[in-house]
C-alpha cells in the first residue's frame, strides 16, 4: 500500500500536540520520519509533508478516524447498494432468540475490524494469512468476513447520516446467520389460508365457541365442493390457526367477534387511569344501584312475608371513597333517589355535591330528577326555574349521564365488588354472584326454608349489619387507592372528614320535604279534584274550575293534597271531602257547610263583576294612591336571623308555602294577644266584684 502523505499542520493536530512541538520532534530524530517536499500554489518555500506510517498509533488512530468521517458519502456510495437483512430486524428480538450466535459474532466482528485497520509494517497477504490461522478459518473466509463488515460499516454510516444513532451493533448481525423464516406454510395455499381465517374469525361460529375440529369439517366441505385435489392435515390447520392467534392484535379480534362489542369494550379496550387527587372532597360524586347476593324478609304492602334480595341505593366521593346517602329497599325508584339524595345532604358531614355522576338507568334519568326527558343524552340547567328537576332543585350544578352498558366509567362498581367479597358472603342466606359471567359462583340455599323458619334477617335488621360494617370496616381501614395516590389520610372517613372540601349551603330542610313528595297535574271540576279514587276539595278551588292546576302529596299520608296555579303559587291545601247523603242520612253541619260556601262563592264573584266595571274616574276617587315616599324608618319588628347558613331557593311554589305559613302564624298570634287582652279584663271585673 503506498504511503500517503499529510501536512506537517494536520499531523500535529492528529498527533495532538502544537506545531512548533511536532517541528522540534522531526528535528530531533529525522530518521523516524518519512518526509517529502512539494512546491506552494502561491510559491516561496517547499512544504514539508509527513507520511502517515511515521506517525505515532495514536496519530494513525485519529488519521484512519477523519478518513472515515470525510470520505463517508464515497463509502455510501461504493458499498450501500442492496439492503442486507439486518437493516429492519428487531435487535432485541433477535439477540432473544439466537444470544449464543449473536456474542460470538460480536468477538469475531471486533477481530475483523482488527485486520480491516491493521497498517502495519509487514506485508498485507502474509498477515491475512497469519490472522485467518489464528481465528481457525481459512483467508477467503477472512475476506468474505471483512467484507461483510465493511458493507456493515456502510450501511450504519448511511443510518446514522439519517437520523444520528449509532449502528455499530450492524458488525455482528453481517456475520451472523440469516435467520430462517418460519411460518410459512408452504403447503397451505393463499385460498386456504384465507378460508381458514373467514371460518376461525366469523362471529357466528366464534359466538358457538367453534372448535379446530369443527372448522376442519368445514374446510373439507369446501375443498370438496371447490374441487382441490389435496389439501393439508387438520395439524398443518391448527398450526396454522395457532400462528394466526399468536400475531399482532388476533386473539382481541376473535375475542370481539365471539362476545359482541360490549362485553370486548369490558374486558380488552383500553381504558385509562383517573387522578381523584385533583378533587376536593363532594365536588365530584357517583351514584348506582347494587343489588345484594343474600336474602332477607320483607313485608310487603298486603301483609304477605317474602323473601327477597335486597337493593342499595349508594352515593360515592370519589377523592375519599366514603359512602354517603346510602338508603336499602327492594325496587328503587325516584322515590328512593330523592330520599338517598336528602340524606346525602343532610347527614353529617354531608353537604352539596358540585358534579353528581349518575347511572344510565331510567329512575335516575327521569323528567322528575334532570327537568327533561331521558332521551336527550346532555343534561343542561339552562332552563327556567319552574321547569327544574329534582338535582338543580337542591342546588347541584353539574349532572353527568355514564354511557350504557360500561359499568368502568362508574368507579362505585369497584366498590360493590369489595361488598361482594367481605360483606355479603358472611350471611347464612348468600346464594353467590348472579351474574352470567360467574355462574360457578352459584350456592344453593333453602331459601323459602329459611324464610318459613324466620332465619332470614328484616330489612331493618340486615340495614343496621350493613351501616355497621360500612362505619367500623370499611370507613376505617386504609383504602389501597388513596395510598397509593399518596394522600395524607388513608382511611375513606378521615379523608372525608378533614380532606380540602366543596362548600355550598344546602337548601332548607322543609324546602327538601317538600321536594320529597310526588308531583302531578290535575283538573279541577266543580266537585273538587279527583286522586286515587278520592275526592279533595277546598274553598279556593272555586276559583279554577276547568282548569288544571300542580299537585303535590306526602306518600305516607294522601289525606291531603298541596295545590299550585300554572306560575307556581299556592293555591290551597285540600283535603279529602265530606260526601253528602241522600234525604234524611245528609249531614246537617255539612249542608250548611256546603251552602254556607256556595253562597260565599256567588258574592265573591259579584265583587269582582263590580270590581271589574267600576271607571276609571270612580276607582281614582274611591281608592288612595300608595305613598312613593322613601328612606322611611322601619319600624317593624324582625326576628333575627339564623346563625346557620341556607340556600334560599328560587322555587316559587316553596316561597307561596312558606308565605302561607307564615300568615298563619301572624293569625294565630293575632288570636293570642285577644285571647290574652281579654282573660286580663275578665281578671279585673272580677277583683271590682270582689
Amino acid at each position: 500500500m503506498p504511503d500517503v502523505f499529510i501536512t506537517m499542520k494536520e499531523a500535529a493536530e492528529f498527533e495532538g500536540v502544537k506545531y512548533g512541538t511536532f517541528a522540534q520532534r522531526i528535528a530531533r530524530n529525522p530518521k523516524q520520519y518519512k518526509t517529502k517536499t512539494q512546491p506552494q500554489e502561491g510559491g516561496g518555500k517547499e512544504q514539508v509533508l509527513i507520511a502517515v506510517s511515521s506517525l505515532s498509533p495514536k496519530g494513525r488512530k485519529a488519521w484512519r478516524a477523519a478518513q472515515k468521517v470525510d470520505g463517508r458519502d464515497v463509502v455510501i456510495e461504493k458499498r450501500a447498494e442492496s439492503a442486507p437483512w439486518y437493516v429492519g430486524v428487531d435487535l432485541n428480538h433477535y439477540t432473544e432468540q439466537h444470544k449464543k450466535e449473536f456474542y460470538e459474532a460480536v468477538e469475531l466482528a471486533a477481530r475483523v475490524q482488527d485486520f480491516i485497520e491493521y497498517d502495519g509494517p509487514e506485508n498485507r497477504t502474509a498477515y491475512a494469512e497469519r490472522y485467518a490461522l489464528g481465528l481457525g478459518v481459512s483467508p477467503q473466509t477472512l475476506y468474505r468476513y471483512m467484507s461483510n463488515v465493511l458493507k456493515a460499516n456502510a450501511w450504519a454510516l448511511k443510518l446514522e447520516k439519517e437520523d444520528g444513532q449509532n449502528r455499530d451493533y450492524f458488525r455482528a448481525l453481517a456475520l451472523c446467520r440469516k435467520p430462517k423464516e418460519k411460518a410459512t406454510f408452504p403447503s397451505l395455499t393463499d385460498e386456504q389460508k384465507a378460508l381458514i381465517e373467514n371460518i376461525w374469525f366469523d362471529h357466528r361460529f366464534a359466538a358457538n365457541l367453534g372448535t379446530i375440529e369443527m372448522l376442519y369439517e368445514k374446510f373439507e366441505e369446501v375443498a370438496e365442493g371447490r374441487g382441490w385435489e389435496s389439501y393439508p392435515s387438520i395439524k398443518t390447520v391448527a398450526r396454522y390457526i395457532k400462528h394466526l392467534m399468536d400475531s399482532r392484535g388476533a386473539e382481541s379480534a376473535r375475542y370481539l367477534a365471539a362476545n359482541g362489542s360490549r362485553e370486548w369494550k369490558n374486558k380488552k379496550m383500553l381504558k385509562g387511569k383517573r387522578d381523584a387527587t385533583s378533587l376536593k372532597v363532594m365536588e365530584y360524586v357517583v351514584g348506582d344501584e347494587h343489588t345484594f347476593d343474600f336474602w332477607v324478609q320483607w313485608v310487603a304492602p298486603n301483609g304477605k312475608v317474602k323473601a327477597v334480595r335486597p337493593k342499595l341505593v349508594a352515593w360515592m366521593d370519589m377523592r375519599s371513597r366514603a359512602i354517603v346517602g346510602d338508603v336499602a329497599c327492594v325496587d328503587a325508584n325516584n322515590q328512593t333517589l330523592k330520599e338517598s339524595l336528602v340524606k346525602m345532604l343532610y347527614s353529617h358531614p354531608g353537604g352539596v355535591p358540585h358534579i353528581l355522576h349518575v347511572d344510565n338507568g331510567k329512575d335516575y334519568t327521569a323528567k322528575t330528577m334532570t327537568g327533561q326527558s331521558r332521551k336527550k343524552r346532555n343534561i343542561e340547567f339552562e332552563f327556567d326555574a319552574e321547569t327544574v328537576g329534582f338535582y338543580q332543585s337542591i342546588g347541584i350544578e353539574e349532572v353527568g349521564r355514564s354511557l350504557p352498558y360500561q359499568p368502568w366509567d362508574k368507579p362505585i362498581e369497584r366498590f360493590f365488588s369489595t361488598v361482594c367479597s367481605k360483606f355479603s358472603k358472611w350471611f347464612e342466606s348468600y346464594t353467590g354472584t348472579l351474574t352470567g359471567s360467574k355462574t360457578y359462583a352459584k350456592r344453593q340455599k333453602d331459601v323459602d326454608g329459611m324464610l318459613e323458619r324466620g332465619e332470614l334477617l328484616t330489612m331493618e335488621e340486615f340495614f343496621e349489619a350493613w351501616t355497621e360494617w360500612k362505619e367500623t370496616k370499611y370507613h376505617t381501614r386504609e383504602h389501597r387507592g388513596l395510598k397509593d395516590a399518596g394522600e395524607k389520610w388513608v382511611t375513606p372517613i378521615s379523608l372525608f372528614e378533614n380532606g380540602e372540601r366543596y362548600e355550598k349551603a344546602a337548601p332548607p330542610r322543609e324546602y327538601a320535604a317538600m321536594l320529597l313528595m310526588k308531583a302531578d297535574t290535575a283538573l279541577v271540576r266543580n266537585q273538587g279534584i279527583t286522586k286515587f279514587g278520592t275526592l279533595y276539595t277546598d274553598y279556593e278551588l272555586c276559583h279554577y274550575v276547568g282548569k288544571h292546576v300542580g299537585i303535590k302529596w306526602d306518600i305516607d299520608d294522601v289525606t291531603k293534597l298541596y295545590v299550585f296555579d300554572e306560575e307556581g303559587r299556592k293555591i290551597c291545601e285540600a283535603v279529602s271531602a265530606e260526601l253528602l247523603a241522600f234525604g234524611p242520612h245528609c249531614s246537617q253541619a255539612a249542608l250548611e257547610r256546603h251552602l254556607r260556601d256556595q253562597k260565599r262563592q256567588e258574592k265573591e264573584m259579584r265583587e269582582i263583576l263590580e270590581d271589574m266595571r267600576r271607571p276609571y274616574e270612580l276607582r281614582v276617587q274611591e281608592g288612595g294612591r300608595p305613598s312613593s315616599a322613601v328612606g322611611m324608618i322601619d319600624l317593624t319588628i324582625k326576628a333575627e336571623r339564623s346563625p346557620k347558613v341556607i340556600a334560599l331557593p328560587n322555587d316559587k311554589e316553596y316561597r307561596a308555602e312558606a308565605a302561607a305559613s307564615r300568615k298563619a302564624r301572624k293569625k294565630t298570634s293575632g288570636d293570642e294577644f285577644l285571647t290574652n287582652k281579654a282573660d286580663d279584663a275578665l281578671a279585673r271585673l272580677r277583683a271590682m266584684n270582689e
